[in-house]
């Protein structure tokens, strides 16, 4: 379930001169493909989201989904809303810097649905903020901890299971920070610089047995967090929510915000055998902020 922006952003979905009716009179309308038909996912990190529209979209393009975080609570009241009858959800509590709860997960994946076909590993520590004389390297240790071996270490537990089941895909989350100084986050931006070298790494050694490792790299997402954000810039400086929007996606080309959701729909893409022939690559998904 996306977040309605249309009460405050406008920016977020700006009127097409294409979207009129006699346009779409002219399409040909077919069903959407289930492109995750018969797939498992394992979603890391679930909460109000990217997590959580990654499950959704994975749920909607057909998938069984195992949702993990390390808040079990969360993760039920998410599973009760998105899969009510409970037939393509499972869940587990997991901490993905524990070795043993990863191989755990992955066992709960396997009795539940039989293995792992794809694992998006959204889990970060975030929390890593500051400049070279302000910046508390504990909390650099913690986000490459989290960021990069916790990561590492979930990959190897869904790994095993897609080796065994001839193939499968891997999603990483990175950060447009790793190319554009945004904020004084360089902590995290330096672990997910060291995830996206390390994504090359396991494209190379997982390819032979068909397990491509890719990665999604978003920078602002309209989402709970970055509502919460500017609902707090706005009264701040005393302007509109909508004024404090302009002030980050006024000189975007697509002139908005991307939305969590539309993130998780390449993120879905990824998953899918659309991008068999695609691994170890990044794609920018920013509204045009940046290109590269």
């Amino acid at each position: 379930m996306r977040v309605d922006v249309t009460d405050a952003p406008a920016l977020a979905r700006p009127h097409s001169p294409s979207s009129s009716p006699s346009h779409f009179a002219s399409l040909v309308v077919r069903p959407a493909a289930m492109i995750l038909s018969g797939k498992t996912v394992l979603v890391t990190g679930v909460g109000v989201g990217l997590g959580r529209e990654c499950v959704a979209a994975a749920l909607r393009h057909g998938a069984n989904v195992v949702m993990a975080a390390r808040t079990q609570a969360n993760l039920d009241a998410a599973a009760a809303e998105l899969d009510p009858d409970g037939t393509r959800i499972a869940t587990k509590a997991t901490d993905i810097n524990d070795a043993g709860a990863c191989e755990a997960l992955v066992a709960h994946a396997t009795e539940r649905f039989g293995g792992v076909d794809a694992l998006v590993q959204v889990a970060a520590f975030e929390h890593s903020w500051g400049g070279l004389y302000a910046t508390d390297f504990a909390t650099w240790r913690q986000a490459f901890e989290t960021n990069v071996l916790g990561a590492l270490t979930v990959i190897r537990a869904a790994a095993t299971s897609m080796k065994a089941r001839g193939g499968g895909s891997i999603v990483l989350i990175g950060s447009q920070s790793m190319f554009k100084p945004s904020l004084p986050q360089a902590g995290y931006a330096a672990s997910k610089g060291a995830l996206l070298s390390a994504t090359y790494y396991l494209a190379d050694e997982l390819g032979p047995d068909g397990i491509r490792c890719n990665m999604v790299v978003p920078s602002w997402m309209w989402g709970p967090p970055v509502e919460m954000f500017l609902k707090g810039q706005a009264k701040q400086d005393g302007i509109t929510r909508q004024e404090a929007l302009q002030r980050v996606v006024g000189t975007f080309p697509l002139r908005r915000m991307t939305e969590d959701g539309e993130v998780a729909d390449v993120v879905a893409f990824f998953m899918s055998d659309l991008s068999k022939a695609v691994t170890g690559q990044y794609l920018l998904v920013n509204a045009g902020e940046m290109s590269r």
